[in-house]
């Protein structure tokens, strides 16, 4: 890390309350501001349409549920991150934002669509090829009781990790499905990073998922 400068980190919260965007996001608070952060907190995402704050950031945290941006704010954050600011989050907060933004969709490379069943136990796995990238090194599969994402992505994506959904007799799929659970994606000069997990507060302290989110904000900083 540049030791020259304070790095500037943009925490970007709110939309649907269902994923406590408070909560969640002051679990990482703390741990920025340690790794040497200064971090800012915004409600909404007017701040993406201040393209000279944006250029002085090195990291954007989005936990913003569904929600609307405008054309304005949307380009901004995407002009930002083409530019070398970093974009992360977890679970809807980023990958069910802004529905109604198809730049959005663009940029962060995959939109939530399901989660059949609502909270159920299943298992996220790393994909083998990729167990030497440093966000999920010495990481290999783990279980969790909650919502399993389902999600439309395209392989612009960097998949780290993966979530398989199973057929049964009930469910209107007839093949197994593996969907991408944890993902990175380059935009321009900048990264994103994408993690389906974090329905509860609790996903987000399992020791795996934990270290994985951590790993991703720093990964993603400029």
């Amino acid at each position: 890390m540049d030791s020259g400068r304070t790095r500037q980190a943009l925490v970007v919260r709110g939309g649907w309350e269902g994923h406590s965007p408070v909560e969640a996001t002051e679990r990482f608070i703390p741990f920025l501001e340690e790794h040497g952060y200064a971090v800012e907190v915004h409600e909404s995402p007017e701040v993406y349409a201040d393209g000279e704050k944006l250029a002085a950031t090195d990291l954007v945290v989005q936990c913003y549920t569904q929600g609307v941006a405008t054309d304005e704010q949307i380009l901004g954050l995407s002009v930002a991150v083409a530019g070398g600011t970093g974009l992360a989050g977890w679970h809807g907060g980023i990958c069910d934002s802004f529905r109604g933004s198809p730049d959005y969709l663009h940029l962060t490379g995959g939109q939530w669509a399901a989660h059949p069943g609502g909270f159920v136990e299943y298992e996220v796995a790393v994909v083998p090829e990729r167990r030497g990238h440093q966000i999920v090194e010495g990481l290999d599969r783990w279980e969790l009781n909650t919502e399993q994402y389902w999600v439309l992505t395209d392989e612009l994506n960097d998949v780290l990790a993966t979530t398989t959904f199973g057929v049964r007799d009930d469910t209107p799929w007839r093949e197994e499905l593996t969907c991408p659970a944890v993902w990175t994606r380059q935009w321009g000069k900048g990264r994103v990073f994408v993690s389906t997990i974090g329905h509860k507060l609790e996903d987000l302290d399992h020791p795996d998922v934990r270290t994985l989110t951590e790993r991703g904000l720093l990964w993603a900083s400029r």
